[in-house]
């Protein structure tokens, strides 16, 4: 390759980061796949990432410096400019929104000037879409550059909070707990070590049955895994929905080698389970990746996790090295003679990264942009081999599985959506969290164990399932929470994410902000994408001023023929459903009405 390269040079503050990064890993093979963990390094030790370090890290990587570029300045969180090291990012989207998010952001706009301005040049702001911290609403994430990187959510956020993180403060957080609402009690699967079983001691992990499912594995023998996972008719739970015991029989009649993924990156506004689950009971979900994998024959694993997640992270890369140190991971696991290891890698703030494909693109050191399908990855995926690709709350169910067995577990729920599952409850609720509860529960009744709608105590819309979901209204509240149940008026279950607003919202402005997210999270590589949802926001700006082209009726034809051109000729799942909540809400509420 012919690299072309400026005379811009690292520091050595810059060499010293990239070094130490590639320090830790084998060159080996593909240099190109460590670029992702070499502009953390940048990032976290200088705070930006400039033309001269990023030149040093092109030539350790055999990369080309325009491409290493186009990658370093797609992802939200990397900065291609000069900035201070402390940044607090402060999330205005849907479900900080209807929280205060907004007065905080007008609180630091008087104190501190506009989002990205910085008074003295230590310290700066930045708004920021869906954090996963919805639960704690607002929600603000501080990151101070450094040779040692301090990192942390603020959740909720208030005035002197943000204050205090921008001169350099951690701020306390509250115990886990209060994320999970039923934390301790009874008859619980997913959530049951979660406030009662310390989630960075592996000797209490064991006492508290962990491992006993990956040793019935070994018992069982890797076929007889996958036949009690199909079985149990377990499907995805990230939002696709497909068989899972279907998934492993593909790629397990795939040549080797064979890659797993673990999805962690669960960027979905109002989407914050798999967090919870990573934060609180790590071990369980390391546990269950090896099990997929010596029931898939994957030789090495990745743990793609959200880059605003960093308890998660630091938790995640100690229970790794204990489980390698105790033999539970690396070579020969626990004298079976299979082999396996798991990498964590960083995502870096985009949410197309949730996208199995682009997710991919992400790990092998390119932009996160989707892959045409076919070729599916059970086929064709990570560095062109067979790869099983399964999120984290999907993962966590196979301990269960494999101790009740498969036909044990398809009786929980209802015959097509079956096993208990985690919802995300945001928004207008008394008592938000993470809920578990099987497969069937009402909206009605799920909202009634989460303690009822807060704000006014009136409900005007849910949304379900997400930025990419759907509303429903007062009336649907009977409606079962399962697969088929919310497609009978078609709504979408999605990420699970169940968020009222009260009948003090503003939809338009909801819907305006839904918009804006897709614009921005946009990978910008198919047109009808790129520029459906720019002409999206654009109609819904208009609307809401009532400064139509033509009068509503016309806008509204307008937006709902961009939404199906979205839908149809979209390369991924982004675009095709960058206009579901909007259409959804306009069809089921009167939020824009022609003026007389």
């Amino acid at each position: 390759m012919d690299l072309h390269f400026t005379t811009a040079e690292a520091t050595a503050e810059e060499r010293a980061a990239v070094d130490a990064c590639l320090a830790t890993v084998s060159l080996n093979g593909s240099r190109r796949q460590f670029l992702l963990p070499v502009l953390h390094a940048i990032q976290d030790r200088v705070g930006w990432i400039s033309e001269g370090a990023l030149n040093h890290a092109c030539q350790q990587l055999h990369v080309a410096p325009a491409e290493a570029y186009g990658v370093a300045d797609f992802y939200a969180l990397f900065a291609t400019r000069p900035r201070p090291k402390t940044v607090v990012h402060i999330c205005d989207d849907i479900a900080c929104q209807v929280r205060g998010a907004e007065t905080l952001c007008r609180q630091m706009e008087k104190e501190f000037g506009p989002a990205g301005s910085s008074k003295d040049g230590s310290a700066t702001w930045h708004r920021s879409p869906c954090l996963g911290v919805c639960e704690r609403a607002p929600a603000a994430l501080a990151i101070t550059a450094g040779e040692k990187t301090s990192e942390h959510v603020i959740a909720p956020a208030t005035a002197p909070d943000v204050r205090s993180a921008l001169r350099g403060a951690t701020i306390k957080q509250p115990a886990l707990a209060i994320s999970v609402p039923q934390a301790g009690q009874s008859g619980l699967r997913l959530l049951k070590r979660i406030g009662t079983v310390d989630p960075t001691s592996l000797d209490a992990y064991r006492a508290s049955g962990g491992f006993l499912a990956l040793r019935r594995a070994l018992e069982m023998g890797a076929l007889e895994v996958i036949r009690e996972v199909t079985e149990s008719k377990l499907v995805g739970r990230g939002g696709a929905a497909f068989p899972t015991g279907m998934k492993w029989s593909g790629v397990r009649s795939a040549p080797l080698p064979r890659y797993l993924i673990c999805n962690a990156d669960e960027s979905e506004p109002g989407t914050f389970k798999d967090r919870v689950i990573m934060e609180g009971d790590p071990y369980a979900l390391v546990e269950s990746m090896i099990i997929c994998a010596y029931a898939t024959e994957c030789s090495h694993g990745y743990l793609y996790i959200r880059g605003e997640y960093p308890l998660a992270t630091s938790r995640l890369e100690h229970v790794l090295q204990q489980c390698r140190n105790r033999g539970f991971l690396g070579k020969n696991i626990l004298g079976s003679g299979f082999d396996f290891d798991i990498e964590l890698r960083r995502g870096a703030g985009a949410y197309i990264c949730g996208e199995e494909t682009a997710l991919m693109n992400s790990i092998e050191g390119h932009r996160g942009e989707p892959r045409n399908k076919p070729p599916f990855p059970t086929q064709v995926g990570l560095f062109g081999k067979p790869t099983v690709i399964n999120n984290v709350e999907t993962l966590v169910n196979l301990p269960q599985i494999l101790i009740e067995g498969g036909k044990a577990f398809a009786t929980i729920g209802t015959e097509k959506s079956t096993g208990p599952k985690l919802f995300c409850v945001s928004g207008h609720v008394n008592t938000p969290g993470v809920y578990e509860a099987p497969f069937g529960i009402t909206l009605r009744q799920l909202l009634d164990l989460a303690g009822g709608i807060g704000g006014t105590g009136k409900a005007q819309a849910i949304l379900l399932g997400g930025a990419a979901g759907a509303f429903v209204g007062p009336k649907d509240m009977d409606v079962p929470l399962t697969f088929e149940g919310l497609r009978a008026i078609g709504a979408t279950l999605g990420s699970a994410v169940i968020m009222p607003f009260d009948d003090s919202v503003d939809l338009k402005q909801i819907l305006r902000r839904i918009a804006g997210f897709f614009r921005d999270e946009s990978c910008g590589q198919c047109v009808p994408c790129r520029v459906g949802t720019v002409r999206q926001e654009e109609l819904l700006a208009r609307m809401a001023s009532g400064k139509t082209i033509g009068g509503m009726k016309q806008e509204l034809v307008l937006l709902k023929e961009v939404g199906q051109v979205m839908r149809d000729a979209s390369i991924c799942g982004l675009g095709q459903t960058a206009s579901s909540a909007i259409e959804s809400a306009l069809a089921k509420f009167p939020i824009f009405e022609e003026k007389r």
